[in-house]
């Protein structure tokens, strides 16, 4: 056993009974971050535009502090860019995390001095959670890969300016840095193609025991070793033993992924986000996220049926309910307050609260009412790919297809599989079927001939990979959305088919 591995077990063990301390107390927690966030707010230009000061308690704050997506706080981002201090937090963020939105372009998120050790530390507790449940210690003394974007930063009016992989690359411990792969030079390849057969020199005969990355690109990363050597991953790194992931439902590659090892290994799923590190799987038992209700963020949900309501419902964590869909909404220590950051979640254990994403806000698909979301197709795909277990899929994403050019409107399934269906008929019915088990407003336009079945696209290889190359998106922390209420991607698809 290394150091590494023989000094994390007590320390594994501090942090989980400190974690399960706030944990058990998670409004107490709550509450005040709050005030903290309040009294630290009062001195700057959006606390001063908010009324801050007469600000007692969270119905005070609700009534002060309306929800905002980044199009609504553009006018304080712009202002930090500009290099003005005291707008959002005290001083000037430490980094802004550059990030893409669907309608806003380039976004900037602010990282303040205040917020770095909610992405750090829990980051490293994730880990030292599976850890200290586990005992599992080794995997600190070999390889250690994570697949993220360039750490290289440019500065805008003095703040440096990355992706936030490539911010946190900065942070990574100094214990670990010794066995972190890729190097240096390497991460700060732009082009992912050119950076994974980079990282793949300086991997391929090292001890691999850890490997994280958004699942689609870890697997590109497995794809292009095994046709290097021939060799299932399992035979590469016999001690590969732990997979870190988050940013998409693991399902839909769960299969595919663990083929292409050659075994099973555990795995870890964290929620972080440019806004916050909001979750992370806490347990290889329990199932859920662990919230993280002691981090620098105070937590609010509106109900995901009541978001684009003209008033709706804003809860705290002590109003929540389990097994229903809830828009995000934070207020952190970073100087983002109502905001919303796009995704919709769903707790499934209060004690302690522990939550599974479900999609995002903006992408679900109800052109004829029925409102289907992401967690809904994704769960669909789960149920017709055990049902037909020889599935083997890459990537998939839907739209609606409202004038065909003969019979009803449909749903319509661009599906890139490495392995299809022997019946791919049956399969199609399959999906279906689930997906109107799940969503009654679609089983209703399917019994009332509104909406025929589904159609599925079959997909030649490779057409995720490019069409995300040809948006300038591929690699790092992107990720191909699983449905869209429009037809712009499933048009472009279309170039991709059989």
């Amino acid at each position: 056993m290394g150091i590494r591995s023989l000094l994390a077990k007590p320390f594994a063990a501090y942090i989980a009974s400190e974690t399960r301390k706030w944990a058990n107390e998670p409004f107490r927690h709550q509450e005040r971050i709050l005030k903290t966030l309040i009294d630290k707010g009062k001195s700057t230009v959006f606390g001063h535009d908010h009324n801050f000061a007469a600000i007692n308690d969270y119905n005070d704050f609700r009534n002060c502090v309306p929800v905002r997506d980044y199009e609504d706080l553009k006018p304080y981002i712009n202002q930090v860019l500009e290099g003005k201090p005291d707008v959002l937090w005290s001083g000037k963020p430490e980094y802004l995390a550059k990030t893409s939105g669907t309608t806003s372009g380039t976004k900037y998120i602010p990282i303040t001095k205040d917020s770095i050790p909610n992405h750090i530390t829990s980051a490293r507790n994730a880990l030292l959670s599976y850890v200290s449940e586990t005992g599992r210690s080794s995997f600190l003394d070999g390889g250690l890969i994570f697949l993220s974007g360039s750490p290289a930063l440019s500065e805008k009016s003095g703040i440096k300016t990355g992706r936030l992989s490539g911010i946190v690359n900065h942070h990574v411990p100094q214990y670990l840095r010794s066995n972190q792969k890729p190097t240096y030079a390497t991460n700060c390849v732009e082009d992912w193609e050119e950076k994974l057969e980079k990282i793949i020199d300086e991997t391929l005969h090292s001890d691999m025991t850890l490997i994280s990355g958004i699942p689609p690109w870890v697997q590109m990363y497995f794809d292009r070793i095994i046709a290097r050597t021939g060799k299932k991953i399992m035979d590469v790194f016999p001690n590969f033993s732990l997979f870190v992931y988050g940013g998409v439902n693991f399902e839909p590659y769960r299969a595919k992924l663990f083929d292409t090892i050659g075994k099973h290994v555990d795995s870890i799923e964290t929620y972080p986000a440019s806004e916050g590190f909001i979750a992370y799987q806490d347990s290889q038992i329990d199932q859920g996220l662990l919230l993280l209700a002691n981090s620098g963020i105070f937590f609010e949900f509106i109900p995901a049926e009541e978001y684009f309501n003209t008033n709706p419902r804003r809860l705290n964590l002590e109003d929540i309910e389990l097994n229903k869909n809830y828009a995000l909404i934070i207020n952190s220590n970073a100087g983002l307050w109502g905001y919303s950051i796009g995704d919709t979640v769903k707790f499934i254990s209060k004690k302690p609260y522990r939550l599974v994403v479900t999609g995002r806000i903006k992408h679900f698909i109800s052109a004829f009412g029925e409102h289907v979301i992401g967690e809904e197709v994704e769960k669909a795909m789960k149920i017709a790919i055990e049902k037909f277990p020889e599935v083997r899929l890459v990537e998939f994403t839907v739209a609606p297809q409202v004038t065909p050019g003969n019979g009803l409107p449909h749903h319509e399934w661009f599906i890139e599989f490495t392995n299809p269906p022997e019946n791919v008929e049956a399969f199609s019915v399959e999906l279906d079927n689930s997906l109107r088990k799940l969503n009654v407003y679609y089983d209703d336009l399917i019994k009332g001939n509104i909406l025929r079945k589904l159609q599925i696209q079959k997909m030649r290889k490779n057409t995720f990979i490019d069409y995300m190359k040809s948006h300038g998106k591929l690699g790092g922390q992107n990720k191909v959305p699983r449905l869209s209420n429009d037809r712009t991607i499933a048009n472009e698809l279309a170039n991709f088919k059989f």
